[in-house]
């Protein structure tokens, strides 16, 4: 069995059009999305959900007014400004500020704060026309996307080894941060799309100094290579440099969004089209590697 994760170092670069396009040429492959911050490859494979799970996230407090003698230690300690006062209403936690450290629990001399996990989280396994997919979502402000990210991937690899299937295929999030982290860790291959923006490379170089920490191979595609041929070249000579391959330079073109709009793969969508031919052959290098 085979993974191969797919990051960007910036939103926008077309990573999730790409993933989804490698879901309709794989066979046998297990789907995984692993930017539970803000998914979307559902809004493609249209999946039919079967199994929903709660993911128990960050603490957060909360003030029993009953108890609380307003005597303030609470709001004192907070670092997170998360304890407000109000004549009406007395000392309150706002629970998106809250960073559950638990401290003003600890201090409060009547014990009149207590708190509790998160449940504002959910993880899903579900069928789609290609296959199963695991796939999260999480809570405005919630915390531990990372952790999500690892129980997601810990599932959809209990899937792929009781189906016998070949590949696994995460959907990454964008940039460098927890979730991209825990996307990394433990990956056979990781496909970096790109585009030829100053902000897409500099986010790509970011992005290329965490994986390469974890010695993982890295491959690259540029997305909308035409738009901007000057920094297009420049983003190829970095990859260059750093001896890894570009399997692909994808030109601009408006059928993905015609494809997304119909809900479709670009593979779906024009089959026979240029694009579609660049990733199938894209997708058999990757196979090779």
């Amino acid at each position: 069995m085979k993974e191969i994760t797919i990051l960007s170092g910036k939103g926008g670069t077309g990573k999730t059009s790409i993933a989804a396009a490698l879901a309709s040429i794989a066979k046998n492959a297990v789907f995984c999305d692993n930017d539970v911050d803000a998914a979307d490859l559902h809004l493609i494979l249209k999946p039919k959900v079967n199994e929903e799970h709660v993911f128990y996230g960050a603490y957060v407090a909360s003030i029993n007014q009953e108890n609380c003698t307003q005597c303030g230690i609470c709001a004192d300690i907070c670092r997170f400004d998360a304890i407000h006062f109000s004549p009406s209403t007395g000392y309150t936690i706002n629970p998106l500020q809250c960073e559950g450290c638990r401290l003003c629990e600890r201090v409060c001399p009547e014990n009149a704060i207590s708190s509790e996990k998160s449940s504002a989280n959910s993880w899903f396994v579900s069928d789609t026309r290609y296959g199963q997919m695991v796939h999260a979502h999480m809570g405005p402000g919630e915390e531990n996307s990372g952790k999500l990210v690892t129980e997601v991937r810990r599932k959809a690899r209990a899937i792929a080894e009781e189906t016998g299937a070949d590949f696994i295929i995460n959907d990454g999030p964008p940039g460098i941060g927890c979730a991209a982290i825990s996307s990394v860790t433990g990956t056979g291959q990781v496909l970096i799309v790109a585009e030829p923006t100053k902000s897409g490379l500099h986010d790509a170089k970011r992005l290329v100094e965490l994986v390469e920490i974890f010695k993982i191979p890295i491959f690259a595609l540029i997305n909308k290579y035409d738009i901007n041929p000057e920094v297009s070249e420049e983003v190829a000579h970095y990859f260059k440099e750093k001896k890894i391959p570009v399997l692909a330079k994808i030109n601009f073109d408006t059928s993905f969004v015609e494809a997304m709009i119909e809900g479709k793969t670009i593979v779906e969508y024009d089959e026979k089209g240029e694009i579609a031919e660049a990733l199938k052959e894209m997708w058999r290098k990757l196979v090779r590697e």
